[in-house]
């Protein structure tokens, strides 16, 4: 019986070498498949799994079809914050900067459009005007008529655009480590693909979160860089950011990268509002020149150039980003009192 067994195994595995050897284009196809099919559904899985052990921590407004996610805390003058490409709330609330700002602001958080909890309706381009006139509607419906407001990264775009076409929303700007003038772009590039409809679907369900995973480490040193990831950060949930749904939100913002930056700094001198601008001298992922030629387009702008600091500044230099936002929101007053933007007439600079 045991030989009979292990003779037709033998058979079987003859029969399977020799159609692989006569077929090897379909057994490359047929591999191929299963490997796309067995990470679409470990995917899936790990998706699911990070969002049961990351439920919501704030609440939720629907404005046109959109399910945003925010988080509030605190009391006072509302400070608005928007997080950069391919983060979420936990990556301010990591930092410790929304619990060290809620002891003198009411602190608005939202997970942008595809990020964290928040939806991503595919019928809308998320340009930074598109995410910019969503977020002014969610402010009216949370009761916000002026805000001081901030933008990390990509994010900074999008306060930007706030600024740009809702300016009676905005009494101040603070600007960390953005990217606000079109320059050459490998990560732009790399993510077109990924990007495209159906294509990128099945990018981002299949490769695009195991290579991050893979790259996770290297990213974090690039993100970090020059100073070490901080402890704090261990708080951050990784696998949020790996699921599929968010890798292809990534991909559509990185690839609008490049002609956002060229839009919006067509209107740089339309803003009127006090402004500063941090930025880590250190930053590998975006040029410090980039803040410095924004300031220089900005006329009532501030900069402040934190040496040894990288990209994540809200993490590495979390006090520095309060004093800017602490600064933004005393030029507020002194401008035009607590109603209303203005134009800042006096213009500092320290370190540029």
């Amino acid at each position: 019986m045991r030989l009979a067994r292990r003779t037709r195994s033998s058979s079987l595995l003859s029969d399977c070498l020799a159609a692989i050897t006569r077929h090897p284009g379909a057994a490359a196809f047929a591999a191929a498949g299963t490997f796309i099919a067995a990470s679409a559904i470990i995917n899936r899985r790990l998706a699911n799994k990070a969002q049961r052990d990351n439920p919501p921590q704030g609440r939720f407004i629907d404005i046109d079809g959109v399910r945003l996610h925010y988080l509030e805390r605190g009391r006072g003058k509302p400070l608005v914050l928007f997080h950069g490409n391919g983060s979420l709330v936990q990556d301010f609330d990591a930092s410790g900067l929304i619990d060290l700002a809620a002891e003198n602001y009411r602190v608005i958080v939202f997970d942008r459009p595809g990020f964290g909890h928040s939806s991503r309706p595919r019928h809308v381009v998320w340009t930074p005007d598109a995410q910019a006139d969503l977020f002014k509607k969610a402010l009216d419906q949370l009761g916000v008529s002026q805000a001081i407001v901030l933008g990390h990264s990509w994010g900074a775009s999008v306060a930007v655009a706030l600024a740009t076409r809702h300016p009676s929303v905005v009494q101040a700007l603070v600007l960390a480590s953005g990217y606000y003038f079109p320059t050459p772009r490998s990560d732009s590039a790399a993510s077109v693909l990924s990007a495209l409809p159906v294509l990128g679907d099945l990018i981002s369900s299949t490769i695009s979160p195991l290579a991050g995973r893979m790259m996770w480490p290297a990213t974090l040193r690039k993100l970090f860089g020059p100073r070490p990831v901080p402890n704090k950060f261990t708080g951050f949930p990784k696998e949020m950011a790996l699921r599929p749904s968010q890798m292809r939100a990534t991909a559509a913002e990185a690839t609008m990268l490049i002609p956002a930056a060229f839009s919006g700094s067509k209107t740089y001198a339309e803003l009127k509002m006090p402004t500063i601008i941090i930025a880590g001298q250190g930053d590998r992922m975006i040029d410090i020149k980039q803040s410095v030629r924004l300031h220089g387009e900005i006329k009532q702008s501030k900069l402040r150039r934190i040496d040894g600091a990288g990209h994540m500044i809200h993490h590495s230099a979390t006090a520095q980003v309060m004093a800017a936002i602490d600064e933004a929101a005393a030029e507020a007053v002194l401008t035009h009192g607590s109603e209303g933007p203005g134009v800042q007439q006096s213009r500092e600079t320290s370190g540029a």
